[in-house]
C-alpha cells in the first residue's frame, strides 16, 4: 500500500456489525430507521424487488462510499454479496490506491468477498487510454463515460458468468452525478451478452441516499473530490481556477475544497439533490460544445456566469464547520 493510501486509511473508524447490540448509535440509526423495509406509503420509489434469478450478487464497486448503502440492502434481503473493483478510469494511481484499499478494508470488516480485478502493475489504465483516445474532450456523461461503464461492466460480468453468480449490480447506479440510464443500459448489455440478470434497483432514492451517506459519515469514509479519470480531474481543476478555489488534493489529511472525510450524513445527503447535479451539467455541456467548435477549454470555463455557478456550489457545503465543499461525486 502507498504512503498516501495508508494515511489516509489511518483515520478510519470501521464499526459496522450486523447484531444491533453491537452497533454503534450512528449504524443502529440507520439500521433502525432506513434499513428496515420501506411501505408504500411512506417512500414507495425506495421499494426494492429482489433480483428473481438467485441470491448471489456480485456487485461492482467504484469505492467504498457508494457501496455502503447497496451492500446494507442487499444485506437486510439476505441475498449473497460479492464486491468485485476494476476500475482502470481512476486516475492518478495514488488516489486509486485509496479508494481501492478503502474499499477492500470496508469489505473485510463486513466479512463480504473482495475480488480485485486490477491486479498486473498498469491495472488496465493503458487499455482504458487507449479506449478514450479521440474522447478526451467529451464532457461528462458522454461517449467516453459509456465506454468507461462499458468496459467495467462487461468485464465484471465476464467474471460473474465464469464463477457461478446469477446477477450483477454496480455502484455507479446509486451517484445522482451519473446518468442512470446510461449506467443500467451499459450493465444491462454486458449481463445479455453472458446470460445474466442485472439488478436495476431505486439506488437514488431519497431514503437510499440518505443510508448511504449515513454509512459513509458514520465510517468516517475518504471524500473523493472528483468522478476519477484524468478528464474529470482536468475539468473539476479548471471550474476551481475559474472560481478562485485551489486544485483538487489528492490523499493527505485536508481537501482542496471542504473537509478530507465524511462527517455529517444530513448535511451530505441535503446536498446531492437534483437541481444542483443537473445544472452543473448544463455548464458542462456548454464548455464541451465551445471546445468541440474549436475554442479553447480553460477559456470557455471562464465565459460562464461565474456569480451563478459558484452560488451554486456555495450551497453544498461539505466542510465539518459550515465550509464550502465540492466533493459529493
Amino acid at each position: 500500500m502507498s504512503a498516501l493510501a495508508r494515511t489516509a486509511l489511518s483515520a478510519l473508524h470501521l464499526s459496522y456489525d450486523t447484531d444491533e447490540e453491537k452497533m454503534p448509535p450512528h449504524v443502529l440509526l440507520a439500521h433502525q430507521k432506513y434499513a428496515c423495509t420501506p411501505s408504500d406509503s411512506d417512500d414507495p420509489t425506495s421499494v426494492l424487488t429482489p433480483p428473481s434469478s438467485g441470491k448471489n450478487i456480485l456487485l461492482h464497486s467504484c469505492c467504498a462510499p457508494c457501496s455502503g448503502a447497496m451492500i446494507h440492502e442487499m444485506s437486510r434481503l439476505n441475498l449473497n454479496v460479492t464486491v468485485i473493483f476494476y476500475n482502470p478510469n481512476i486516475h492518478p494511481y495514488a488516489e486509486y490506491l485509496i479508494r481501492k484499499e478503502e474499499n477492500l478494508k470496508f469489505c473485510l470488516k463486513l466479512k463480504i468477498n473482495f475480488i480485485d480485478l486490477d491486479t498486473d502493475k498498469d491495472y488496465g489504465q493503458k487499455l482504458w487510454f487507449k479506449l478514450a483516445k479521440g474522447m478526451e474532450s467529451d464532457a461528462e456523461r458522454g461517449n467516453r463515460c459509456t465506454m468507461c461503464f462499458d468496459m467495467r461492466m462487461m468485464r465484471t460480468a465476464e467474471y460473474a458468468k465464469e464463477n457461478g453468480f446469477e446477477v450483477i449490480a454496480t455502484t455507479n447506479a446509486t451517484s445522482r452525478w451519473k446518468d442512470t440510464e446510461q449506467v443500467d443500459s451499459t450493465a444491462q448489455a454486458a449481463a445479455d451478452k453472458h446470460g445474466l440478470e442485472y439488478w436495476r434497483g431505486s439506488w437514488k432514492s431519497d431514503r437510499l441516499t440518505l443510508l448511504k451517506y449515513q454509512i459513509s459519515a458514520g465510517e468516517r469514509f475518504y471524500k473523493q473530490e472528483y468522478c476519477g479519470c484524468t478528464y474529470s480531474l482536468r475539468d473539476s481543476n479548471l471550474w476551481r481556477e475559474k472560481e478562485g478555489i485551489g486544485k483538487i488534493k489528492i490523499g493527505g489529511e485536508e481537501a482542496g475544497l471542504g473537509s478530507r472525510w465524511f462527517t455529517d450524513a444530513s448535511v451530505d445527503a441535503e446536498e446531492e439533490n437534483q437541481d444542483v447535479v443537473d445544472s452543473f451539467f448544463a455548464d458542462a455541456n456548454a464548455v464541451a460544445d465551445k471546445v468541440e467548435e474549436g475554442g479553447n477549454r480553460r477559456d470557455a470555463w471562464k465565459v460562464l456566469k461565474g456569480d451563478e455557478l459558484k452560488e451554486l456550489y456555495e450551497e453544498r457545503n461539505k466542510g465539518e464547520n459550515g465550509g464550502k465543499g465540492l466533493n459529493n461525486w
